[in-house]
Protein backbone atom coordinates (compact mmCIF):
# COMPACT_ATOMS: atom_id res chain seq x y z
CA UNK A 1 0.00 0.00 0.00
CA UNK A 2 1.70 3.40 -1.04
CA UNK A 3 1.09 6.28 1.76
CA UNK A 4 -2.16 7.97 1.48
CA UNK A 5 -0.37 11.32 1.06
CA UNK A 6 1.46 10.50 -1.99
CA UNK A 7 0.14 13.42 -4.35
CA UNK A 8 1.86 16.14 -1.45
CA UNK A 9 4.81 14.32 -0.80
CA UNK A 10 5.57 14.01 -4.59
CA UNK A 11 5.30 17.80 -4.57
CA UNK A 12 8.03 18.26 -2.10
CA UNK A 13 10.57 16.80 -4.31
CA UNK A 14 12.59 19.47 -6.25
CA UNK A 15 10.91 19.04 -10.52
CA UNK A 16 14.47 18.86 -11.57
CA UNK A 17 15.30 15.70 -9.73
CA UNK A 18 14.21 12.52 -10.97
CA UNK A 19 12.36 9.70 -8.52
CA UNK A 20 13.16 6.52 -9.30
CA UNK A 21 10.17 4.46 -7.28
CA UNK A 22 12.08 1.17 -6.10
CA UNK A 23 9.50 -1.23 -6.87
CA UNK A 24 10.80 -3.85 -4.20
CA UNK A 25 9.11 -2.29 -1.91
CA UNK A 26 5.24 -3.28 -3.77
CA UNK A 27 3.23 -4.98 -6.04
CA UNK A 28 1.69 -4.43 -9.04
CA UNK A 29 -1.37 -3.03 -7.88
CA UNK A 30 0.82 -0.34 -5.71
CA UNK A 31 3.42 0.64 -8.76
CA UNK A 32 -0.01 0.30 -10.80
CA UNK A 33 -1.12 3.47 -8.46
CA UNK A 34 1.86 5.22 -8.26
CA UNK A 35 2.34 5.45 -11.63
CA UNK A 36 -1.20 7.21 -11.59
CA UNK A 37 0.02 9.48 -9.60
CA UNK A 38 2.87 10.34 -11.34
CA UNK A 39 5.31 8.28 -11.03
CA UNK A 40 7.21 7.01 -14.24
CA UNK A 41 10.25 6.03 -13.58
CA UNK A 42 10.54 2.16 -11.80
CA UNK A 43 14.08 0.83 -10.29
CA UNK A 44 14.21 -2.92 -9.20
CA UNK A 45 17.21 -4.59 -8.43
CA UNK A 46 16.37 -8.21 -8.47
CA UNK A 47 16.24 -9.55 -11.79
CA UNK A 48 13.37 -11.92 -11.99
CA UNK A 49 11.31 -9.29 -10.00
CA UNK A 50 12.24 -7.43 -12.26
CA UNK A 51 11.23 -9.51 -15.29
CA UNK A 52 7.76 -10.51 -13.83
CA UNK A 53 7.19 -6.84 -13.02
CA UNK A 54 7.70 -5.33 -16.55
CA UNK A 55 5.78 -8.27 -17.90
CA UNK A 56 3.32 -7.49 -15.39
CA UNK A 57 2.99 -3.46 -16.23
CA UNK A 58 4.16 -3.63 -19.98
CA UNK A 59 1.16 -1.31 -21.36
CA UNK A 60 1.90 1.22 -19.31
CA UNK A 61 4.66 4.39 -20.58
CA UNK A 62 7.25 3.41 -17.38
CA UNK A 63 10.69 4.29 -17.50
CA UNK A 64 12.58 1.28 -16.16
CA UNK A 65 15.86 1.29 -14.22
CA UNK A 66 18.06 -1.37 -12.97
CA UNK A 67 19.35 -0.66 -9.26
CA UNK A 68 20.70 -3.69 -7.99
CA UNK A 69 23.96 -5.50 -8.60
CA UNK A 70 23.56 -7.35 -12.26
CA UNK A 71 25.40 -10.40 -12.35
CA UNK A 72 27.09 -10.82 -15.86
CA UNK A 73 25.16 -14.24 -16.44
CA UNK A 74 22.01 -12.27 -16.07
CA UNK A 75 22.88 -9.16 -18.17
CA UNK A 76 20.86 -10.65 -21.07
CA UNK A 77 17.77 -11.23 -19.36
CA UNK A 78 17.22 -7.20 -18.59
CA UNK A 79 19.65 -5.70 -21.13
CA UNK A 80 17.24 -4.97 -23.95
CA UNK A 81 14.10 -4.22 -21.49
CA UNK A 82 15.60 -1.29 -19.20
CA UNK A 83 16.21 2.52 -19.99
CA UNK A 84 18.92 2.90 -17.10
CA UNK A 85 21.31 0.66 -15.21
CA UNK A 86 22.65 2.20 -12.34
CA UNK A 87 24.77 -0.65 -11.35
CA UNK A 88 27.87 -1.08 -13.55
CA UNK A 89 30.50 -2.15 -11.76
CA UNK A 90 33.23 -4.23 -14.16
CA UNK A 91 34.19 -4.59 -17.23
CA UNK A 92 33.12 -8.12 -17.28
CA UNK A 93 29.65 -6.94 -17.26
CA UNK A 94 29.85 -4.20 -19.52
CA UNK A 95 31.42 -6.48 -22.36
CA UNK A 96 28.26 -9.09 -21.86
CA UNK A 97 25.99 -6.07 -22.11
CA UNK A 98 27.86 -4.22 -25.05
CA UNK A 99 27.38 -8.39 -26.72
CA UNK A 100 23.57 -8.80 -25.61
CA UNK A 101 22.38 -5.08 -26.58
CA UNK A 102 20.35 -3.88 -29.67
CA UNK A 103 20.96 0.02 -29.13
CA UNK A 104 22.88 2.05 -26.27
CA UNK A 105 21.98 1.19 -23.22
CA UNK A 106 22.58 4.50 -20.76
CA UNK A 107 24.71 3.32 -17.47
CA UNK A 108 25.81 4.82 -14.19
CA UNK A 109 29.01 3.72 -12.87
CA UNK A 110 28.30 2.75 -9.03
CA UNK A 111 31.64 4.01 -7.64
CA UNK A 112 32.62 2.82 -4.22
CA UNK A 113 33.03 6.12 -3.12
CA UNK A 114 33.57 4.80 1.02
CA UNK A 115 35.64 1.44 -0.14
CA UNK A 116 33.40 -0.23 2.06
CA UNK A 117 34.52 -4.30 1.44
CA UNK A 118 31.05 -5.33 1.72
CA UNK A 119 29.72 -3.34 -1.20
CA UNK A 120 29.86 -3.38 -4.78
CA UNK A 121 31.43 -0.87 -6.94
CA UNK A 122 34.66 0.50 -8.71
CA UNK A 123 36.99 2.12 -6.23
CA UNK A 124 36.55 6.19 -6.90
CA UNK A 125 40.10 6.24 -7.26
CA UNK A 126 39.91 3.81 -10.62
CA UNK A 127 36.84 5.50 -12.02
CA UNK A 128 38.73 7.38 -14.94
CA UNK A 129 40.44 4.26 -15.75
CA UNK A 130 37.28 2.51 -16.17
CA UNK A 131 35.31 4.92 -17.59
CA UNK A 132 37.70 5.47 -20.49
CA UNK A 133 37.84 1.52 -20.83
CA UNK A 134 33.90 1.53 -20.99
CA UNK A 135 33.90 4.26 -23.63
CA UNK A 136 35.38 1.15 -26.03
CA UNK A 137 31.88 -0.20 -25.55
CA UNK A 138 29.95 0.79 -28.28
CA UNK A 139 26.41 -0.09 -26.10
CA UNK A 140 27.81 1.40 -23.07
CA UNK A 141 26.63 5.15 -22.77
CA UNK A 142 28.24 6.21 -19.55
CA UNK A 143 25.81 8.84 -18.43
CA UNK A 144 26.64 9.13 -14.23
CA UNK A 145 27.64 7.47 -11.05
CA UNK A 146 25.87 6.23 -8.27
CA UNK A 147 26.80 5.45 -5.12
CA UNK A 148 25.49 4.29 -1.48
CA UNK A 149 25.98 5.94 1.40
CA UNK A 150 27.67 4.12 4.40
CA UNK A 151 24.31 3.01 6.93
CA UNK A 152 23.65 5.48 9.96
CA UNK A 153 25.87 7.93 9.06
CA UNK A 154 25.18 11.50 10.45
CA UNK A 155 24.38 14.48 8.88
CA UNK A 156 27.42 15.58 8.47
CA UNK A 157 29.25 12.59 7.16
CA UNK A 158 26.23 12.13 4.61
CA UNK A 159 27.29 15.75 3.34
CA UNK A 160 30.74 14.69 3.18
CA UNK A 161 29.96 11.06 1.21
CA UNK A 162 27.72 13.11 -1.14
CA UNK A 163 29.98 15.77 -1.93
CA UNK A 164 32.66 13.73 -2.45
CA UNK A 165 31.08 12.04 -5.66
CA UNK A 166 30.61 15.50 -6.69
CA UNK A 167 33.25 16.25 -6.71
CA UNK A 168 34.56 13.50 -8.51
CA UNK A 169 31.78 14.05 -11.65
CA UNK A 170 33.28 17.73 -11.92
CA UNK A 171 36.94 15.53 -12.15
CA UNK A 172 36.03 13.46 -14.78
CA UNK A 173 34.33 15.52 -17.07
CA UNK A 174 37.21 17.96 -17.25
CA UNK A 175 39.93 14.81 -16.92
CA UNK A 176 37.73 12.67 -19.60
CA UNK A 177 36.48 15.55 -21.28
CA UNK A 178 32.94 13.89 -21.51
CA UNK A 179 29.64 15.18 -19.75
CA UNK A 180 28.51 13.09 -17.10
CA UNK A 181 25.21 15.06 -16.42
CA UNK A 182 23.87 12.85 -13.58
CA UNK A 183 24.05 11.51 -10.08
CA UNK A 184 22.14 8.92 -8.70
CA UNK A 185 22.41 9.34 -4.62
CA UNK A 186 20.19 9.29 -1.49
CA UNK A 187 17.42 7.07 -0.93
CA UNK A 188 15.08 7.25 1.83
CA UNK A 189 16.92 8.38 5.23
CA UNK A 190 18.95 10.51 3.31
CA UNK A 191 17.78 11.65 -0.19
CA UNK A 192 17.39 15.62 1.07
CA UNK A 193 20.96 15.58 2.10
CA UNK A 194 21.56 14.08 -1.00
CA UNK A 195 19.62 16.49 -2.89
CA UNK A 196 21.31 19.50 -1.49
CA UNK A 197 24.63 18.18 -3.10
CA UNK A 198 23.72 17.85 -6.61
CA UNK A 199 21.93 14.49 -6.89
CA UNK A 200 20.02 14.45 -10.22
CA UNK A 201 18.28 10.98 -9.73
CA UNK A 202 17.17 9.69 -5.92
CA UNK A 203 16.21 6.05 -5.61
CA UNK A 204 13.52 6.13 -2.75
CA UNK A 205 11.24 3.28 -2.24
CA UNK A 206 10.37 3.14 1.86
CA UNK A 207 8.71 6.16 2.27
CA UNK A 208 6.84 5.98 -1.02
CA UNK A 209 4.61 2.95 0.91
CA UNK A 210 4.71 4.41 4.29
CA UNK A 211 1.45 3.43 6.44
Amino acid sequence: MIRKDIKEFLTTLPKDVTLVGATKYGDVIDLTELYNNGVTNFGENRVDAFLNKYEALKDLDITWHFIGHLQRNKAHLVANKINYLHSLDSLDLAKSLNKFLDKPLNCYIEVSINLEENKNGVPYYEVKNFISKCLEFKNINVVGLMMMAIANSDEESLHQQFRKLKELQKELEKELNINIPYLSMGMSDDYKIAISEGATHIRLGRVLFER
